[in-house]
């Protein structure tokens, strides 16, 4: 178990070793059908990390988290409310592809939980943002629906957790009436916006 450390060097060093440890994982089957182990990416030093449900065939296939069309719809919402994916970090409950992109077993998950608390102590952000049901279900260890879930700020180990719709969900759903989850998510990326601006502030004071 890797401990939260207030070192930037050990943290450091720790971050590395546990890289290649996942790079390594074959606690599972789906090391055996991976093409390349999706640790996730992004900033080390940020308040806010993102957490979906398991790489699809792009990201399998460049090793890199949110880089097809759900990525690629994430990084627009994320733009128009203000926020950079370069100032976040991007992972997934599990590391590696699911076949045919299905969810993640439950056994799959349970293998693959210590890499993600492993980062996320080390990580130590400020917001864990929860992309889809599977996402917020595992980590919030709940049984609600991800539609009761959107926009509520909840609570893990000291982190403020903000369950937001997967974007491929929003894929799937092209309306943009009043109630619509495309419309929903504008207003939770708006107070996703203004929790990070608060806690700008409070850094600064």
């Amino acid at each position: 178990m890797i401990v939260r450390s207030d070192n930037s060097a050990l943290r450091a060093a720790a971050w590395e070793e546990l890289k290649v440890r996942v790079a390594a994982c074959d606690r599972c089957e789906l090391a055996l059908t991976r093409t390349n182990v999706v640790f996730g990416q992004g900033s080390v030093e940020t308040p806010i990390v993102f957490v979906g449900e398991g790489p699809g065939a792009d990201e399998d296939e460049q090793g890199l988290a949110f880089v097809g069309k759900a990525g690629q719809l994430l990084t627009k919402i994320l733009s128009a409310g203000g926020i950079s994916r370069d100032d976040a970090f991007i992972t997934n409950v599990v590391k590696c592809r699911p076949p045919g992109n299905r969810l993640p077993a439950t056994e799959e998950m349970m293998r693959c939980w210590d890499h993600l608390e492993a980062q996320l102590l080390l990580l130590r952000p400020k917001v864990l943002v929860c992309l889809g049901a599977t996402s917020a279900k595992w980590i919030l260890k709940t049984t609600e629906a991800i539609s009761s879930l959107r926009g509520r700020w909840l609570e893990w180990r000291g982190i403020e957790v903000f369950p937001m719709f997967h974007p491929s969900y929003l894929l799937r759903d092209d309306s943009r009436k009043k109630g619509s989850p495309k419309e929903l998510t504008w207003q939770d990326v708006r107070s996703l916006r203004e929790r990070l601006d608060q806690y700008g502030k409070e850094k600064r004071s």
